[in-house]
């Protein structure tokens, strides 16, 4: 089981903060570093002291760490035309020596567009399908060659189809709840699916449903299968409850909805999602000051899982 640290930047955090948590993440021996792609706080939180970009925060981070995988859950395909979002996270993967991952989304948050003039079409979905089949087929075009597209919302013509990335394939993630449209996306574009704060059995029927779109796209059991989930380990109960405190939680929903409690019952919890089919989590932290956290974690629960 790969445990990754997801972090929620636009709740409040500096790039400084940022790159404390990626250097804590790789010296204590998580498998990645991954974050939010997001403008606007949400909840009751100030936000402050505003919003980070999230491949600029990726860019400075791949050169300032040297092991750890970096990507997002999940870039908006909102904020970035295709070919640009290939043309920088490209560059990215180069400035990290080929250790970048791309989750991509339809975009969902339409506050956030508001409050920065970002367009919100209608048609996210079906824009989101383009995007895809244009960021991988520019990636996958022959040096020398040129790209081409004319889609319903896109058109590229004779692109260079470059810069090209570090690694020979950069993983994609596709990720969601939904049950027809989100399988067969992942089973035609993606590498991993993530299934985002889902109980253990919506996820096992969510992997069922990829699979089987998987297999019918002639892929089999290429796919890698995780879960997004929030985490909130302590050494005792008044250690738990100050944490889920400290994020604004009750601990009774956050060991419903998420990876609550003692070590043990954090590793028991992680053990039910690895049967319903999961190999990887992305453990979500609330709370980027306490570095402590990602140190009990790493020792009492990774040590455990390895």
């Amino acid at each position: 089981m790969d445990l990754r640290i997801f972090t929620e930047p636009q709740q409040g955090a500096t790039y400084d903060t940022l790159l404390a948590v990626a250097k804590a993440t790789e010296d204590l021996g998580f498998d990645a570093f991954f974050r939010s792609d997001h403008y606007l706080r949400m909840g009751t939180v100030d936000g402050l002291p505003g919003p980070t970009d999230a491949w600029i925060t990726l860019a400075g981070l791949a050169r300032e760490t040297k092991r750890i995988r970096l990507g997002t859950l999940m870039t908006a395909g909102t904020f970035r035309l295709p070919g640009v979002l290939a043309i920088q996270v490209a560059q990215v993967d180069q400035m990290s020596g080929g250790r970048v991952e791309l989750g991509l989304g339809a975009g969902w948050f339409e506050e956030e567009h508001k409050a920065y003039g970002i367009p919100f079409p209608k048609e996210k979905f079906a824009r989101l399908e383009e995007q895809l089949e244009i960021v991988t087929g520019l990636w996958a075009t022959d040096p020398g060659k040129t790209f081409d597209f004319h889609g319903t919302y896109y058109d590229l013509t004779d692109s260079p189809a470059l810069p090209k990335p570090a690694q020979r394939k950069i993983p994609v993630l596709v990720g969601g709840h939904g049950p027809s449209r989100t399988p067969r996306l992942a089973a035609e574009y993606a590498d991993e699916f993530n299934m985002p704060f889902g109980s253990v059995e919506d996820s096992e029927r969510q992997f069922g449903r990829v699979r089987a779109a998987a297999v019918e796209a002639g892929r089999g059991d290429e796919l890698t299968y995780s879960n997004a989930l929030v985490v909130c380990v302590g050494r005792d109960d008044a250690e738990v409850a100050r944490r889920a405190a400290a994020i604004g939680r009750e601990v009774d929903e956050l060991k419903l909805n998420g990876l609550a409690g003692s070590p043990s019952e954090v590793v028991d919890r992680i053990g039910r999602y690895a049967e319903a089919g999961s190999s990887r989590v992305y453990l979500q932290i609330l709370d980027l000051d306490d570095l402590d956290h990602l140190e009990l974690i790493s020792a009492q629960v990774q040590s455990q899982l390895s």
